[in-house]
């Protein structure tokens, strides 16, 4: 057994989840609604339809009132396998007004490489319930594109500031997060057509570089706003050290330098405790809960969770809240067993929560109060 100890790091505690974690009784009824094919991400519409990405390369538009989906057509293509295929969906913050949403999606390289884009295309709906995205432009690329199949992370979140964050994925080549020269293993913060804003922390080196927010992530695949406007991502550890981190302007996170993980196969990688010149999470999880997403949570049918982070499991088939201190802290204040792996976990405008399952058959599940 590894050993952890307590650490101060900017401005909050380490919080450790150990082997002991258990289950508490959900205090919501689960209902299934819909099914889709490898559900990825889903995003809500104003009018509380939901856009859901599914992994193969298709996006649908459902209609929960009438429960029925269509196809929204002009879909970029993707590379699909392994950890690859379609992502992530977002709205733009004035969607109301310009009908923008951002698609992230593994994409070829050349001579078998891969790697993540961001696109943004004009949703148009259509009489028949699914829809066509049109003018699709790529805002954002993986730089460089490598072999292999995971690690993309391609989480996508708009701020109160209104800049675009984008999470990259180390692509299981480990030191690539460290490295300055490209983004991966980085969060990424670009004005909404992909340009760098001028405050950008490394913005003065100019290339790929620019686009830096934060350094050292290994595979974020969670990324919210909480209520006062910080940045907050969850990613996978290796074996052990999943993390939850309040992302800073800057800051090295130490991924593959540190880690409360091992690596696969057993080699050691140095505790966070080594290192206190790089950011430590606010949590972390031996063993994993192989995060998937991350929302926070606004009032609705659970107003005691408001403020609260709810993180999707897959291989803990679970949702994780998590409950935040005014002194800046955060722990597990729960975790909830689900019929499935879970890949999303995303609130209505009625504010009302819904959770997708992982996998061929995924559900559409409603959370209603017990």
């Amino acid at each position: 057994m590894r050993r952890h100890l307590p650490l101060v790091a900017l401005a909050f505690a380490v919080a450790a989840c150990s082997d002991d974690a258990s289950y508490a009784q959900p205090p919501f009824v689960t209902t299934p609604v819909a099914e889709f094919n490898e559900p990825w991400a889903m995003a809500f519409l104003p009018d509380g339809r939901l856009l859901v990405t599914e992994k193969r390369g298709a996006l649908k538009l459902y209609s929960i009132e009438r429960d029925a989906a269509g196809d929204v057509t002009g879909v970029p293509e993707v590379v699909y396998g392994g950890q690859g295929g379609f992502g992530d969906v977002a709205l733009h913050p004035g969607f109301a007004a310009n009908g923008l949403v951002y698609l992230s999606y593994a994409e070829a390289g050349e001579r078998g490489t891969a790697g993540a884009a961001v696109a943004r295309a004009r949703l148009v709906p259509n009489d028949a319930g699914g829809g066509a995205l049109e003018n699709l432009e790529v805002v954002w690329r993986q730089e460089p594109k490598v072999d292999g199949r995971g690690h993309y992370g391609h989480r996508i979140a708009f701020g109160p500031d209104g800049f675009l964050y984008i999470s990259s994925g180390e692509r299981q080549k480990f030191t690539p997060a460290q490295d300055m020269a490209g983004n991966l293993g980085k969060i990424v913060r670009l004005n909404d057509d992909g340009s760098v804003p001028a405050d950008n922390p490394f913005a003065e080196r100019g290339g790929t570089t620019a686009q830096v927010w934060s350094l050292g992530h290994r595979n974020p695949l969670g990324l919210a706003f909480d209520a006062q406007g910080r940045l907050w991502n969850v990613e996978m550890g290796p074996q052990g050290g999943d993390e939850l981190n309040l992302v800073r302007r800057g800051a090295n996170y130490g991924y593959p330098l540190v880690s409360n993980g091992s690596h696969y196969g057993g080699g050691d990688i140095p505790d966070h405790d080594t290192r206190p010149d790089l950011a430590a999470p606010a949590v972390y999880w031996n063993p994993v809960i192989s995060p998937s997403s991350l929302l926070f949570v606004a009032g609705g049918d659970f107003p005691d969770w408001q403020g609260d982070a709810l993180i999707g499991g897959l291989s803990s088939t679970s949702i994780v809240r998590i409950e935040f201190s005014a002194d800046g802290s955060a722990r597990e204040a729960a975790r909830y067993r689900m019929p499935a792996r879970i890949r999303a976990v995303e609130q209505g405008p009625d504010g009302t929560l819904w959770a997708l399952e992982d996998g061929r058959r995924g559900r559409l599940l409603k959370l209603t109060p017990q």
